[in-house]
């Protein structure tokens, strides 16, 4: 199946449902912004969204409407979140203009050493680390989750989880992306909890439209809505995943009670730099999103783009030359800064990225090499980890003006495939560099060490206009071409004047490597012909995005869910 062209479900107040909706011409259908007064959520699941309106409907912030999606999705998104990964959160208070960056990332075990991830002289083989318990990292969402409700929130923690113990008792019916992915993602079915779950006796997977309950994450987060995050950390449900874990019979992992317990989330200050008019702020390290979507804008904004076309030749070349330069500082510097010094502030500083800008040939690709924001006594080189398009994302603005934007994730498409307490476990852990040292001797900024959380390219983006008030709430799921995606988006709707949800449905770019990825289907032949005339490798392939964002213009909240998957946007 090409694509998963789900229809978006927009609930429209009644007072603006009989606007005029943008038409977007995409080559994939019409579709159409979703609008709001009051509150918008856009989830990477119908009923994930339903579940967020609701509790936004009783009052709810956009922090307690999250908690409540994302305990949806990871019933009925599993594949690509839950409580068994980590997230990173943009949480905006109006009434403060505060805006928190919530660190839930997972972490390595104590018992894990700089050569975790080599054998025989290697890396070992992705195959061998990703399935199992070898990768598993300190889930962080929950007790991240709890940290931003105390903060953020205003229901009763208790009131968040109660649509998905009700949706995971009821039953939900398997989607076509659900059902998909486990006929096309390798070793789905390695552990008999997970078989037995979303296969049949036949070890065929679940059709679509089956009723899937799962009775036992209705217990797990019963337990969890009234014991809070301790009761996730510690207690029967820690045992159990200290206990898959760590009796994997193929691929034992390190994790231990110790570990759970140790866990921490962390409140952290939100990168921002400029873009034209406008205050683009990210996640900073260990998230390399806010570096490379600040310095991926910030090189464009050197530029006269309103002069330029989406799907042109000339403005795709500069967007692969902006995405290369962020990359290489990315892949050098970029990694968990309580272990590593990260010069975020300098990779986004305008007159850093002046000079990187003044490194693009409008006429011919170039190399990316990586600049020396800041003097380091050694230069580090390229460090690649297998950061792999499985993720979420979610975008929420309540009543009161508060804004959400929330990238979560257990790695993977259903992450390491252990299945604990109806829950998946992540194997975030191989989004470290599998090498630790370079040839020379160097130490890789994002090697594995006792306590680290895992470089990654998650970029829940909040955008502010000049005034200081909420313009753009954006991500996306995708691994390390999450950054593109995001920083795509951004250009599109506010460099060039693009509506939001044909911003988000046009052809993707991606350039974080030796080659350049276009989506097939939306670049004209002379533009490729162009690129490569410019000295481009263009491989068309197709870049299965998540992009959900909702844009605030003249006071109301126009939504977008990205049709090539099964998101909607919901609101009043």
């Amino acid at each position: 199946m090409r694509y998963l062209l789900l229809a978006i479900a927009f609930v429209l107040s009644p007072a603006i449902a009989d606007e005029p909706q943008p038409e977007i011409a995409t080559g994939r259908g019409e579709i159409k912004s979703a609008r709001a007064d009051t509150y918008m959520a856009v989830t990477a699941n119908p009923h994930a969204s339903r579940a967020a309106e609701r509790i936004l409907a009783r009052g709810g912030t956009a922090v307690d409407a999250a908690i409540a999606a994302q305990m949806v999705l990871g019933l009925v998104e599993p594949q690509s979140s839950g409580i068994g990964g980590g997230a990173f959160m943009l949480s905006y208070d109006a009434a403060q203009e505060r805006l928190q960056y919530y660190d839930g990332r997972e972490t390595a075990p104590a018992g894990v050493d700089e050569d975790y991830f080599m054998a025989d002289g290697g890396p070992r083989p992705f195959l061998q680390a990703v399935i199992g318990g070898y990768s598993v990292g300190v889930p962080g969402v929950v007790r991240m989750l709890e940290l931003a409700h105390q903060r953020d929130g205003k229901l009763p923690w208790a009131d968040l989880f109660q649509p998905a113990i009700e949706l995971a008792e009821s039953g939900f019916a398997v989607s076509p992306r659900l059902h998909q992915l486990l006929q096309s993602l390798p070793q789905v079915a390695a552990r008999p909890a997970i078989a037995g779950y979303f296969f049949d006796a036949r070890g065929a997977p679940l059709p679509v439209g089956h009723l899937l309950k799962n009775p036992e994450y209705a217990q797990t987060l019963r337990t969890i809505a009234t014991g809070g995050a301790d009761a996730f950390y510690g207690g029967a449900i820690a045992e159990a995943i200290v206990r898959a874990v760590a009796e994997d019979p193929l691929n034992p992992g390190q994790l231990t009670m110790k570990d759970m317990a140790a866990y921490r989330a962390v409140v952290r200050d939100p990168l921002c730099s400029s873009f034209l008019q406008y205050r683009v702020c990210g996640a900073d390290a260990p998230s390399s999103g806010g570096t490379s979507v600040g310095a991926i804008l910030g090189i464009l904004g050197q530029f006269p783009l309103r002069d330029l076309e989406v799907g042109s030749h000339e403005l795709t070349h500069l967007f692969i030359e902006a995405s290369e330069l962020a990359f290489a500082d990315r892949n050098t510097y970029s990694a968990d800064s309580d272990f590593v010094s990260v010069p975020s502030e300098s990779m986004v500083a305008s007159g850093y990225l002046t000079e990187r800008a003044e490194l693009i040939d409008p006429a011919a690709a170039t190399e990316a090499v990586p600049g020396d924001p800041v003097a380091f006594e050694q230069k580090r080189l390229m460090a690649q980890s297998p950061e792999l398009p499985n993720t979420s994302h979610l975008v929420i603005v309540d009543r009161y003006g508060n804004g959400v934007s929330m990238t979560t994730s257990i790695e993977t498409g259903f992450g390491s495939r252990l299945l604990v307490k109806g829950f998946l476990l992540n194997n975030q852990l191989t989004d470290f560099s599998f090498t630790p040292k370079y040839a020379d001797g160097a130490l890789v900024a994002n090697r594995i060490q006792p306590g680290k959380r895992p470089r990654s390219s998650m970029a829940p983006t909040i955008v502010f206009n000049g005034d200081g008030s909420m313009r753009l709430l954006v991500g996306s799921p995708g691994g390390s071409r999450i950054i593109d995606y995001t920083a795509r988006t951004i250009l599109y709707h506010l460099g060039l004047g693009v509506p939001i949800a044909e911003a988000i449905a046009a052809g993707n770019i991606g350039a974080i490597g030796s080659r350049v990825e276009l989506e097939p289907g939306y670049f004209s032949a002379d533009t490729v012909a162009r690129l490569e005339e410019k000295g481009h490798r263009v491989v068309q392939r197709e870049l299965n995005s998540g992009i959900h964002a909702i844009a605030i213009v003249n006071g109301k909240l126009l939504g977008g869910a990205d049709p090539r998957r099964e998101g909607s946007a919901v609101g009043r």
